[in-house]
Parts: structure tokens; C-alpha cells; sequence
């Protein structure tokens, strides 16, 4: 279930991609996180008070961890969007797949699956292949700010599974999320330039909301109950999606390599799937006390407690 909601959030983060595109003529990125972000606290928090879940949370610190450096990693992203290539940009985000298997090694106890470290690799080569990422030598420090930016994606997505493995459940995951990029977006709009909003553009934000909301939900979720590894890898699809929606409705040609780039993105997600080890070979390899253990725990706790 783990690949499958990933997928789901993959595609739904190529159209927030899409939205995202045609907002740039009407906001400010600044603008279109906010936005973005306030649409998942107000669902959100209505369907907490309407279904009586408790927003409130004892694993706090982790949430801060996760909202922290998931908004930093934001702000990384979209600076850079605006200073160097935008091609380049986006594949400098797409190294945290590979940031997240190194710091589930190392740092979570988890074993390292070579298999699956190879599948992340194919697909990262052929991100570089269908985005043909290009540097000057002036914009070094911005891309060190965007290799940072994927650093900073994989420690958030690190601290998701760790809400996970202590029974977080999902919604409240995105709910504190949501809500802490509201509070820091906001700010920076109050001492920025803010565009009116109006029948000409508000569908705009719903789709930016829409999609977002619903991405973070199976992003969630797929780290919830997926391999971590395995996950990352198939979190490749966005660049998928977002070139068969850019070739559909602008009707961006894509060059051979860039075909090929998507060749080996999908084989990447594969070769994950048929590496990814079973539910009892991970529990019999797993050293006592580590997250495996701990997440299947948590997965059963929350299932029969969840409303």
C-alpha cells in the first residue's frame, strides 16, 4: 500500500505543479505557499473538530523537526526556482531520496538494502537525463542552496517516519505541517507585496490547495506503511507525471534523452518494487529496538484505534 499512495501523492504533486505554474503570473511564491499551506489547516482542522480528533500532539519536537526543515526546505526550493535554472533547481530538490537512504542507514538503524539503493540511483540519472540540469560558475552558492534544500527535504521526510513508528496518525502529521508553513508564510507576506485575489484567479488557489493537501496526505501515509527506501525511490514519479502533464497541456516536446530519462525513472520505481523485502524478512533482520520493529507496533496500535 506504501508504493501505491506514493504514487498517488506523486501525482498529485505534478498538478500542484501545474496550479503552481499558472499562479506564477498572479502571485508571489511566498504568496502561493501560503495559500497553499492555509488550505490544508482549514480542511484539515474541520475535519478534526467535525470528526473529534485531537489536534494536539505529545511528539511535538518531532513535529517542529519535520514542519522545520520541511519549511525551510520550501523556502531553499523556491529561491532557487527564481535564481538559477529552473531545470536545475528541481533536480538539486530531487537528491533527498538519496540524502533519506543514508540517513535511515545511518543515523534511523535501518538496514541498507543495496537493490534499493541502486533503484534510487537509476532514477535519480534519469531526473538529470530529462531535465538536462545546466550551471554557471556565478551560481555556485544558489546551488549549494538547492542541494541543501534536498538535504533538508530528506531529515523532514526522515522525521515523518519517525511520527510513523510512534503512531502518529497521518492527518495529524499534515495538520502541524500545514500549519506551521501557514504561520512562516504569513509572516513573510506581511512585510512583502500581497496580490488581491478574485474570480480570476481564486480557482488557482483551490487547485494549489486541492492538490497539496492531498499529496501531503499520501506522502504521509506512504512513509507510514511503506519501506523508507522504496518510497523515496518511487517519490521520482512527480518529475514523471509533471513531463506527461507539461507535454499535454503546453504541449512541451521532450528531446529522445529526455524519453530516456523517463525510461529510467519508471524503471527505477520497478526495481524498487521487486527488490522491496518482505514484511517478515525485514522483522527477522531488523536488530531488536529499531524503527522496523517499532513501526509495525505502531501501524497495528493505530489501526485499531483509529476513529
Amino acid at each position: 500500500m506504501g508504493s501505491l499512495w506514493m504514487l498517488l501523492a506523486s501525482l498529485a504533486f505534478a498538478a500542484m505543479g501545474v496550479f503552481a505554474k499558472l499562479g506564477a503570473g498572479h502571485f508571489s511564491s511566498l504568496e502561493l505557499v501560503f495559500y497553499r499551506s492555509l488550505f490544508g489547516v482549514i480542511s484539515l482542522g474541520g475535519l478534526a473538530r467535525l470528526r473529534g480528533w485531537t489536534l494536539g500532539s505529545p511528539h511535538w519536537r518531532l513535529h517542529l523537526t519535520r514542519g522545520g526543515f520541511g519549511v525551510v526546505s520550501l523556502g531553499l526550493y523556491f529561491h532557487c526556482i527564481g535564481r538559477i535554472p529552473l531545470a536545475t533547481a528541481v533536480t538539486l530538490n530531487y537528491t533527498s531520496p538519496l540524502f533519506l537512504a543514508l540517513i535511515t542507514t545511518v543515523f534511523m538503524a535501518e538496514p541498507l538494502h543495496w537493490p534499493l539503493a541502486a533503484a534510487a540511483t537509476v532514477s535519480f540519472l534519469g531526473v538529470l537525463l530529462l531535465l538536462e540540469p545546466t550551471l554557471d560558475r556565478d551560481q555556485w552558492i544558489d546551488g549549494t542552496l538547492g542541494l541543501a534544500s534536498g538535504l533538508l527535504a530528506a531529515i523532514a521526510y526522515a522525521s515523518v517516519k519517525r511520527l510513523g513508528a510512534s503512531g502518529e496518525p497521518s492527518w495529524r502529521v499534515v495538520f502541524h505541517f500545514t500549519l506551521l508553513s501557514t504561520v512562516v508564510a504569513g509572516t513573510g507576506m506581511a512585510l512583502t507585496e500581497v496580490h488581491a485575489v478574485d474570480a480570476g484567479n481564486v480557482w488557482i488557489i483551490l487547485g494549489i490547495g486541492l492538490t497539496a493537501t492531498l499529496g501531503q496526505f499520501a506522502m504521509t501515509r506512504a512513509y507510514h506503511t511503506g519501506d523508507t527506501l522504496v518510497v523515496g525511490a518511487l517519490s521520482f514519479a512527480t518529475v514523471l507525471f509533471s513531463a506527461l502533464l507539461g507535454l499535454g497541456l503546453w504541449g512541451e516536446t521532450l528531446r529522445p534523452g529526455a524519453w530516456v530519462g523517463m525510461t529510467l525513472i519508471v524503471a527505477g520505481g520497478l526495481l524498487s518494487l521487486r527488490a522491496m523485502p518482505s514484511a517478515g524478512a525485514s522483522a527477522r533482520h531488523a536488530p531488536p529496538g529499531t524503527a522496523s520493529e517499532v513501526s509495525s507496533a505502531a501501524r497495528a496500535t493505530r489501526d485499531k484505534a483509529r476513529p
